[in-house]
This record gives C-alpha cells, sequence and structure tokens, in this order.
C-alpha cells in the first residue's frame, strides 16, 4: 500500500490514479471527509489528517511500503519560510515515527542551492529534514510547470504571454502530469537509501518557445513580455499576494535568468517526462474561452 499526499492537487492525483490503475493499493490524506470521498469510489483508503499533525501523520503513514510527501504552497504568509517550518519538522517526524521504508518527495530544480532562491529554499530545508529522518528517500527535483503560464493566459488575446523570466533562455519546463507519473514510477522502484531525480520535459523550454507555441495554438502571434525585475513585486502585490512571498519570488526568478537554478546536482539522474507546452495550455485556453 502507498499513501499519497497532495490528492486535491495536480501531482498528488495523478500519482495516485496511477497507482490505482496498476492495481496497488492506495490511502490519500486530505484534510477534509469530503474530499476523501472520490478516493473512496475509486477504490483507495483516505486519511483525514493535516500535514503537519505528526503524530496523525505517522499514523497514516504505518504499513505503508512508501510515500509521495509535498509541502503545500502558502500564500497566506508574509513570512512563507518561517510558517513553512512547523509544517516541515512534522513531515520529518511523522515519517521517523512510522518507519515507512521508503519517501518520494516533491522538491524543484535548484533545491541543491543553499541560498538566494526563494521560495525554493522551503523545499532545501525540507529535503534535509526528510533526509535525516527516513530510512530511504527520493527527492524528485522537477523543473518550472507549464501550469505556471495559466494565470497570464488571458494577456494572450492581446498578444503577450507575461513572464518574469528571460524570454529567450531556455530553463527545464515540465508538466505537473509528467511530475505524478513519475512520483508513481519512483514509488514503485525498489528503496535505494537517497536518491536525486531531476525530471524535465523532452527538450528545454523558453518563455518564447511556449510563446510560439500558444501562437500555433490561436493561429495568432503571440510575444513573450518580460517582465523586469523591478517590477515583480509590485505586480505581484497589486494581485493581492503579502509582500513577503512576492520578494521571495522575484528572489527565485532572478535566480533563474542568472543561471543559478539549473540542473546538474551532484549524484542525480535526468528524467524526461512525456508532455509539452501545447499539451498543457492547450486546455487551459480552451477553459479561459469558455470562461470569457
Amino acid at each position: 500500500m502507498y499513501v499519497i499526499a497532495g490528492v486535491t492537487g495536480n501531482t498528488g492525483s495523478r500519482a495516485a490514479d496511477a497507482l490505482l490503475a496498476l492495481g496497488e493499493k492506495v490511502r490519500v490524506i486530505v484534510r477534509e471527509p469530503a474530499k476523501g470521498e472520490p478516493w473512496r469510489a475509486k477504490g483507495a483508503e483516505v486519511a483525514v489528517t493535516r500535514l503537519d499533525d505528526a503524530k496523525a501523520l505517522a499514523q497514516a503513514l504505518k504499513g505503508a511500503k512508501g510515500a509521495w510527501l509535498l509541502v503545500p504552497p502558502r500564500y497566506d504568509a508574509d513570512d512563507q519560510l518561517a510558517a513553512n517550518r512547523p509544517l516541515i519538522a512534522a513531515l520529518g517526524e511523522g515519517v521517523k515515527a512510522s518507519g515507512v521504508p521508503h519517501v518520494a518527495f516533491l522538491s524543484s530544480v535548484g533545491a541543491d542551492q543553499a541560498t538566494g532562491t526563494g521560495p525554493i529554499r522551503n523545499l532545501r530545508h525540507a529535503e534535509e529534514v526528510l533526509g535525516a529522518a527516513a530510512k530511504n528517500v527520493t527527492f524528485l527535483r522537477a523543473g518550472y510547470f507549464f501550469e505556471n503560464f495559466a494565470p497570464v493566459l488571458p494577456a494572450t488575446a492581446g498578444g503577450a504571454l507575461p513572464t518574469f523570466l528571460m524570454p529567450d533562455r531556455p530553463f527545464p519546463m515540465v508538466a505537473t502530469a509528467d511530475v505524478g507519473r513519475a512520483a508513481a514510477e519512483l514509488l514503485l522502484e525498489p528503496a535505494n537509501d537517497r536518491r536525486i531525480v531531476e525530471l524535465s520535459s523532452v527538450r528545454p523550454w523558453s518563455p518564447s518557445a511556449v510563446a510560439a507555441e500558444l501562437s500555433q495554438i490561436l493561429g495568432r502571434t503571440v510575444v513573450a513580455q518580460f517582465v523586469p525585475k523591478e517590477a515583480v513585486v509590485p505586480t505581484l502585490t497589486g494581485m493581492g499576494f503579502p509582500p513577503g512571498v512576492a520578494g521571495l519570488v522575484e528572489e527565485m526568478h532572478t535566480a533563474c535568468n542568472e543561471g543559478r537554478v539549473k540542473f546538474g546536482a551532484s549524484g542525480a539522474v535526468r528524467r524526461l517526462g512525456q508532455l509539452g507546452a501545447g499539451d498543457v495550455l492547450r486546455p487551459l485556453l480552451e477553459r479561459t474561452a469558455t470562461h470569457a
């Protein structure tokens, strides 16, 4: 039996579905009973608990062959790093107390860097905590999600794709569906002490390449429009993000644009997903058009 967190999001739901499709027993972790009912209908066990409750998490992990864990994004706390510390500590305590033999964890490109990477620093800290707590652990360091472009897709109506990334710099990107599938595959593989797996699409993507893909889908020209560093915080705070969160996002994208966030960490192995930008963004564009 495998325990999967994050099933109300993209990666956890894909991982759980993949394992169930293979006939594996799955226990999903949800915060509210109602969110577990669709999974119970699919044949999964349901554990209702919070990831920051170490004792309950340990109970949810008991008897499992492996678990997929993550740190949910926190956009409500100005000091996101401090807000996530208790949850990360609970993950470590729960994993250690449960004795689960293998943990796969959603990390990120750039988690090999100790400083200067914005919210990726959360995942660096989580890797350190889980690395000390788990018997065997796999850190799945995913590229930049194609889904991160979803909030700015309405701007394509005017021919622009706003981006905080340098338009013509190729960067490892990936679909969350591929992350979920990889999570399931990694859990089914033999546990191997401490592994780092770097996951991206079959080729690097620049924002300009994403814009070109959108141009083909829409039948009109879309151009990647760079949002300079000094405009990142005002843009995000204007959208309602706390200043501290906006500052971390600026820090992360600055590190990406300067080439400090990249694949090639010592000892890491590479895996490639199946999907490209169009596979992810086409249905999102259709959804945007439906609700326009």
